[in-house]
């Protein structure tokens, strides 16, 4: 199953939600106002497992925090009651905080120390769990992993890994590679989708986009961003990759990269769409919306930039 020339006019809900936080009364109402807020087209339902350091080799999803497979199928059937087609991404994160780019073992497995096989042994058992949920539920794509920079060297195991989740499920497979990475990927042709986390600074769009056309124009597939957005926060949109970057709550920033990207965006007919970064299972208060300073658009004037973009590209 391919894209298509479908456009995705996506935005990412549920990621920072923890086990009993989404089938709730404030968790129903926040799909909702995603939905309506941005005209978002598309959702994808994040949801986060956690390892317990970077060179930990077990990821324990079936445990809390990690949202209940019942929460999980709630979400996909609510989204889809609002007509949202859907991507299930389940990403991996370390428990101690580190990022999840950072996953990492020695390229030979050694005896005594942790390995790449052991850990692609869990990963590909908590991946195929998902995968069947996917399947189960009819979500429209899937996503295999995010930002896992170290691990994108792994070529055999990636494309083993593909191989097994294509014996459970059936619709679109795409993999998030981090900022900067989509020409490091070996394996795309295994996939359908090429898929990146589109942080770039608001005044570097046009470069990353001539380099990443590059990429996308060789292997002759269909583009997005997985992630894309910026915190409304004074000073991100040079760097909104950094969710801890100081600064005071600005809502101009905000517009400002999203403009900036967009613009970019345009006229590269390869830019199939975004899941837009990101959309919190319990939103703050409307009326707080001026002092919040994350990436949650909900109330900013970003949430006005997005859905009058959004609806342009759908409607066309």
């Amino acid at each position: 199953m391919m894209l298509n020339n479908e456009y995705i006019a996506g935005v990412t809900w549920g990621f920072s939600g923890r086990r009993g936080s989404w089938t709730t009364k404030e968790a129903e109402c926040s799909l909702e106002l995603m939905s309506s807020v941005t005209g978002a087209n598309w959702t994808a339902i994040a949801l986060s497992a956690l390892q317990a350091t970077a060179h930990s080799t077990e990821i324990p999803y079936w445990e809390a925090p990690t949202v209940s497979d019942e929460e999980v199928k709630w979400a996909i059937s609510k989204a889809k009651s609002l007509q949202l087609k859907v991507c299930l991404k389940p990403i991996v994160n370390c428990a101690d905080g580190t990022w999840r780019a950072h996953i990492n073992f020695f390229d030979k497995d050694v005896p005594c120390e942790p390995k790449w096989s052991e850990w692609f042994s869990s990963y590909t058992k908590f991946i195929l769990h998902y995968a069947a949920i996917a399947e189960e539920t009819g979500c429209e794509m899937f996503c295999i992993g995010c930002e896992l920079v170290q691990t994108d060297r792994r070529e055999a195991e990636w494309r083993s890994l593909i191989a097994e989740v294509r014996k459970v499920y059936s619709g679109i497979l795409t993999y998030n590679c981090d900022k900067y990475q989509e020409d490091n990927v070996t394996w795309w042709d295994a996939l359908d989708v090429i898929s990146s986390s589109g942080y770039y600074p608001a005044s570097d769009w046009e470069a990353q986009l001539d380099r990443i056309e590059q990429v996308v124009r060789s292997q002759n597939k269909p583009f997005f961003f997985m992630e894309a957005g910026c915190p409304s926060r004074s000073g991100s949109a040079a760097i909104p990759n950094d969710w801890t970057l100081k600064g005071e709550p600005s809502q101009e920033e905000q517009s400002k990269f999203y403009q900036a990207m967009f613009q970019g965006c345009e006229h590269r007919d390869w830019v199939q769409g975004f899941m837009l970064w990101d959309w919190p299972t319990h939103l703050y208060p409307i009326e707080e919306a001026v002092q919040n300073d994350d990436y949650c658009m909900y109330g900013k004037q970003a949430a006005g930039i997005i859905n009058e973009y959004f609806t342009s590209k759908i409607t066309k």
